[in-house]
């Protein structure tokens, strides 16, 4: 075998080891490639136990509840189907109902999500992308103001899974 086929064998199993190597990790971050789930898809899709996801949403107004020093309880909603979450801790200053947040965590037996991470707008205008864009999609999404149209009725995730009965 001469230099030149030596060297051409050693960079060909050298690249199918990359591609093996990326082929693994894409297959690994197929499943969480989304920056968060709505509550919607929450509900469609409940994820396994002690799987960490991120939930997104707007915080529904009136559900907002503190007991004790630094727990907080609050639905997140994407205007069809809310979630119940619970923190424990600071929330960001800029936390209050009718705004964006994203919360990381795991979802509770009880269908309750449990939050460890609270990550609330940037300014008065600001939403995360995906949140407008499911908006948009289901034709909730205000263009004019920029803001959420009223919701005629919203489903919580306990009553769409069952949990209440």
């Amino acid at each position: 075998m001469t230099r030149k086929a030596k060297r051409l064998y050693s960079i060909g199993a050298i690249m199918i080891v990359i591609g093996a190597a990326v082929g693994l990790v894409l297959s690994a971050l197929s499943g969480s490639v989304a920056y968060f789930n709505s509550p919607t898809d929450l509900v469609a899709h409940s994820p396994s136990p002690g799987q960490r996801i991120r939930l997104g949403g707007l915080v529904a107004k009136g559900s907002i509840v503190r007991s004790g020093a630094d727990t907080v309880s609050f639905k997140v909603t994407d205007t069809v189907k809310s979630v119940p979450v619970t923190y424990t801790g600071i929330l960001p200053d800029l936390f209050r109902e009718g705004q964006g947040v994203v919360a990381e965590g795991t979802l509770g037996p009880d269908h309750v999500f449990v939050a460890d991470t609270v990550l609330a707008k940037h300014d008065e205008r600001y939403m995360p992308k995906e949140v407008v864009d499911d908006l948009k999609k289901r034709g909730l999404w205000d263009e004019g103001t920029g803001t959420v149209k009223p919701a005629e009725k919203t489903v919580s995730a306990e009553t769409a899974m069952g949990a209440g009965s």
